[in-house]
């Protein structure tokens, strides 16, 4: 067969009528197990799938949890890792959808994304760090949160206490002139990350300098500039702490073009811990988000929402990863 099967050709290769594949497929009483067995099994043969929207129409649910975020990166990977695992075993199905790819533009893409999928395609909907507070008909989880407690449900580390921790690292190796490059603004996450780097930089007796600041974003493309700024400085840090560790990457490669060997004339520690770190040469020095589990504990709580249950804020502990790109200044 070279078309997509239909119900009618279930029901002729089963030999039983297209309202008792109906049933058996939609999982209605009516059916006698035995004739139950023999239409899934033709069904399994052949092939046979319904209509997402036809099926949500029916029933008001339709088995799928959707993963939304703004482009399939390597964060995203690795949290979608954690959900499709956690879903094994299930009745779920679930959908990745990256919003700003098809849309053309980042800011607002959830909620664009959410209309379009929300109450026909899927049940529910884990999104990655949003760009607004996202809205819709289906319970939300949010990874990397927009918003605070009054927005969705929420899984994300303990951003303060990871990136002090980082700091802390660079400043227990001898570092006092240490930059940020940090990452979106918009984001609690980089808010956070920005306490707690200014916090262990208090805790020391280093003085905060806001030229040793620099944007960067949470893309490679969006921190070229800040980590030119930061290396521009007539008295440049001796050591970063980016924000996350695509920036941490982009920053390594900036200080390459300029020849500035790392660590030995520059340390710098990332935050994620994603594959690419430890691909690096070097590896990079980070702060490691649980992302596998993050996208499982996502699910968790979606599930029970689903079922009835109520939202919750859920924060997990983040660890220092030392690899080798940090090193005491060269005196």
């Amino acid at each position: 067969m070279n078309r997509r099967p239909t119900i009618n050709d279930v029901a002729h290769a089963a030999g039983v009528s297209v309202a008792t594949v109906s049933k058996a497929v939609n999982g209605r009483d009516g059916v006698a197990p035995a004739t139950l067995a023999h239409v899934l099994s033709v069904v399994e043969e052949l092939g046979y799938a319904s209509s997402l929207v036809a099926t949500s129409m029916r029933r008001r649910r339709t088995n799928v949890i959707g993963v939304l975020v703004a482009e399939f990166e390597p964060f995203a990977l690795q949290l979608l890792r954690g959900v499709s695992t956690e879903l094994q075993g299930t009745r779920f199905d679930v959908m990745a959808y990256a919003g700003s790819v098809s849309a053309g533009k980042h800011r607002g893409w959830e909620r664009r994304s959410l209309s379009r999928l929300a109450g026909t395609l899927i049940d529910g909907a884990i999104v990655v760090t949003p760009t607004t507070t996202p809205e819709a008909a289906v319970p939300i989880v949010a990874i990397d949160p927009h918003e605070g407690p009054d927005g969705p449900a929420t899984v994300s580390v303990i951003n303060v206490d990871g990136a002090r921790a980082a700091t802390e690292h660079l400043i227990s190796l001898g570092h006092r002139r240490i930059g940020h490059l940090r990452g979106r603004t918009d984001l609690i996450s980089a808010q956070q990350r920005e306490q707690g780097y200014r916090e262990a930089l208090e805790a020391a007796g280093i003085p905060f300098d806001p030229t040793l600041v620099a944007d960067g974003g949470y893309r490679a493309a969006d921190s070229t500039a800040g980590a030119h700024a930061l290396l521009d400085l007539a008295d440049r840090p001796t050591a970063v702490f980016a924000a996350n560790d695509l920036s941490a990457i982009e920053l390594l490669r900036v200080a390459a073009e300029r020849g500035l060997r790392v660590p030995d004339e520059l340390s710098v520690i990332g935050f994620d811990d994603i594959s690419e770190a430890a691909a690096h040469v070097p590896q990079l020095s980070t702060v490691r988000q649980p992302l596998a589990e993050m996208g499982a504990a996502a699910v968790r709580l979606l599930l029970r929402m689903l079922d009835g249950g109520e939202r919750e804020d859920i924060r997990m502990p983040a660890e220092l990863v030392v690899r080798e790109t940090t090193a005491p200044p060269r005196r």
